[in-house]
């Protein structure tokens, strides 16, 4: 008998036929209920401990983090106009979406392409896109100025730090960055794990004086470019633990890489859980470069999570993790979530009409499998 690991792993490459295994073996109907049944072998043991902020997630819907417009956008080499980055927010908060990640405070010379970002945040303040639901418009800080920098853009537009826009039902959070290996964090911020924390408790503690919700992220959770795929989990869930501890109201642990596999990403599910971190406080942010994104979205799905990052058209890669290719396409994402009997209320038509819209102004291929079939659907294609 192949173990249900295995098939996962030779049905990931197409998310029908991941879905017709699961039907065939009933987990459909077990997952719309508290959790599917794939891995019930593998059990945690009761927590220690809790930093759950927020109300329980219902079993069958999952919060979709659109990460397109900031993590999908800032390796691109190609300068990419502020209105086609406003054209691409503005027609993904029509999906249904709740988060997006709009842009970066980082200085220029580190990032060029999210040079436009206050720009983009003045605009979104201004004059909110029209949604079908509330939308949070997150950005990531890297440091007390780059904060600082967001709440005088709030200031200047007449919308205090903390507030929903009077024009729409809109929020503005920021996203911090640590990672989980020694070598990671001094390419990146130039600075030991230890001291990365260190930077980042002031930016939480300004951001908490201010009511702005603060996202933190892992980052190389399950694979190093400079130490390997030996990121020991009990140092992600303690890292994850810190940032909890000074205030983020939510944790994305990243596999910056893409060389997660089911069985490790399990293992450090099992450890953040023995850490005592709850599922509500936790996000998992995978990058498809082996192909194996949405096996270890089942994976955290079994284990409880019900949030997750993804970019519309697989936008994405990280500017200080060579070959590390793009995110798990949004389109992707929601139609293996669909397909499980899960809820996000996305629209998958028109994700996957923005998918092929946005690869096409940005000249490269769309990597969505989903939306590429979609679109061919839609256009009568097939």
């Amino acid at each position: 008998m192949i173990a249900p690991g295995m098939l996962l792993l030779f049905l990931s490459n197409s998310p029908s036929f991941l879905s017709l295994f699961l039907c065939a073996i009933g987990t459909v109907s077990i997952m719309i209920r508290p959790r599917l049944n794939l891995f019930s072998a593998l059990r945690t043991p009761p927590v220690r401990r809790s930093f759950a902020t927020e109300a329980r997630l219902t079993s069958d819907h999952v919060r979709v983090v659109e990460v397109g417009p900031r993590d999908g956008l800032q390796n691109e080499k190609k300068s990419i106009p502020l209105e086609t980055k406003l054209q691409l927010i503005e027609k993904l908060a029509k999906t249904g979406v709740t988060t997006i990640e709009a842009g970066s405070f980082v200085p220029a010379k580190w990032v060029p392409q999210m040079a436009s970002t206050a720009e983009i945040c003045e605009h979104l303040l201004k004059t909110p896109p029209q949604s079908p639901s509330t939308i949070a418009y997150n950005y990531l800080v890297p440091n007390v100025r780059g904060l600082e920098n967001l709440i005088k853009v709030m200031d200047a537009t007449g919308v205090p730090a903390g507030t929903s826009s009077s024009q729409s039902a809109t929020t503005t959070e920021i996203s911090l960055f640590a990672a989980a290996t020694e070598a990671f964090s001094k390419a990146n911020t130039n600075c030991t794990i230890d001291e990365s924390l260190e930077r980042i408790r002031p930016i939480v503690a300004l951001a908490k004086t201010k009511d702005i919700r603060v996202r933190g992220y892992v980052s190389v959770a399950l694979g190093c470019p400079y130490e390997g795929p030996d990121v020991p989990p009990a140092k992600v869930a303690d890292i994850t633990a810190t940032l909890l501890e000074m205030g983020a109201d939510e944790v994305s642990v990243a596999d910056t890489t893409g060389m997660g596999t089911a069985p490790r990403t399990m293992e450090l599910l099992q450890a953040l859980k023995a850490a005592g971190i709850a599922n509500n406080d936790l996000a998992l942010h995978f990058h498809d470069t082996y192909g194996q994104a949405l096996v270890n979205t089942i994976v955290g799905l079994e284990h409880g999570v019900r949030i997750f990052d993804s970019s519309v058209g697989g936008l994405g890669g990280c500017p200080y993790s060579k070959g590390a290719t793009g995110n798990v396409s949004t389109e992707d994402l929601v139609h293996t979530l669909h397909s499980l009997g899960m809820h996000t209320g996305i629209s998958l038509d028109e994700m996957s009409r923005i998918g092929a819209w946005i690869s096409g102004e940005l000249g490269r291929a769309n990597e969505s499998r989903a939306g590429k079939a979609t679109m061919a659907r839609l256009e009568g294609k097939c």
